[in-house]
């Protein structure tokens, strides 16, 4: 519970179209959070307020997605690098190639660490994306969520008791696609992003670990487990990557979207986030943003980013908010 010391109360929720849209079960997790939840230090030296345990639920019929109103959701960044995942690369290269920063703070937190360079992330970016070598050195994240999702690495006995790894591991997303077409029923429709082995290769452990599906009359839904949520600033990500996920595997399955699920361990709100709660919480969500994908590759590994079309989407103004590392 909020201690003496905790941020002040927010404002009070606006009514208007107050307990009838959507997004309004975020908004009243975050209220929750910053004026219930328990003051944390953590990793990042920067303080939580944090509950255990959360969910959310989205309809995802007639091509409704849990893109937010109450500020700007980048959901081509989103895409980008929900595409990236399904690649398999480890590599920031690509993404700072197109203007994807989302993973960037990482290797550029470890280069200044180790070079004492203070190099500004623009520069850091530009030398990744100009110098192949460089970013060899210094972009790689290590075995991190795609690398599980498509390679999970496999060893087999090589003899005299000693084991070799296999050439290629476990792609585990080409799995869920022909489990869910061909034994629909099935309870292990799942995705994992949690190698206890390599954890500590990788730049930050999958924070968004579990994805598990379920067919019922006609529709897939999913239900995604993240064992830590920054509220503000990735859980609009997660949500609308969740819901890309099910839409995309229900196309590639002949299914309808059915509902996203969302659970969260460790939910939180950095302290240093107070700007962006309290004006996110005075807005009222409105619209009913929506995606259209415009063709059906041969397989879910082929989409390009062409082919996701956002139509109904009015967010109001971004929010900026620094990020922890």
């Amino acid at each position: 519970m909020a201690t003496a010391a905790s941020p002040s109360r927010v404002s009070p929720r606006p009514t208007s179209n107050e307990g009838t849209h959507p997004e309004q079960q975020y908004l009243d997790l975050m209220r929750r959070i910053w004026e219930e939840g328990d003051e944390r230090v953590d990793r990042t030296g920067v303080g939580t307020r944090s509950v255990f345990g959360a969910q959310l639920r989205f309809d995802l019929a007639d091509g409704a997605m849990p893109l937010l109103t109450t500020k700007r959701v980048y959901w081509k960044t989103a895409t980008r690098e929900f595409l990236w995942f399904l690649t398999g690369r480890t590599n920031i290269r690509e993404l700072c190639a197109q203007g994807v920063e989302i993973w960037t703070d990482w290797p550029l937190d470890r280069y200044r660490r180790e070079t004492g360079e203070d190099i500004s992330r623009k520069d850091f970016s530009a030398r990744i994306v100009a110098d192949e070598e460089f970013a060899l050195r210094w972009g790689d994240l290590g075995p991190v969520y795609g690398k599980q999702w498509t390679d999970w690495p496999v060893y087999e006995p090589a003899g005299n008791g000693l084991f070799a790894q296999r050439e290629r591991g476990v792609n585990q997303v080409a799995d869920v696609v022909e489990s869910i077409r061909n034994n629909p029923g099935s309870r292990r429709h799942i995705v994992e992003g949690w190698n206890v082995a390599e954890l500590d290769q990788m730049a930050l452990p999958p924070c968004h670990k579990t994805y598990q599906f379920h067919v019922a009359d006609g529709k897939l839904s999913g239900l995604l487990y993240q064992r830590s949520c920054d509220v503000a600033l990735g859980l609009p990500f997660n949500l609308w990557g969740g819901a890309l996920f099910i839409r995309m595997l229900a196309q590639q399955c002949d299914l309808e979207p059915g509902e996203l699920v969302w659970m969260g361990g460790d939910t939180h709100l950095y302290l240093n986030h107070a700007e962006l709660v309290a004006a996110q919480l005075s807005r009222v969500p409105d619209g009913s943003p929506k995606l259209e994908i415009a063709r059906r590759p041969e397989s879910i590994f082929d989409y390009r980013i062409e082919d996701f079309e956002v139509t109904g989407y009015a967010p109001q103004a971004h929010i900026a908010a620094p990020v922890a590392v």
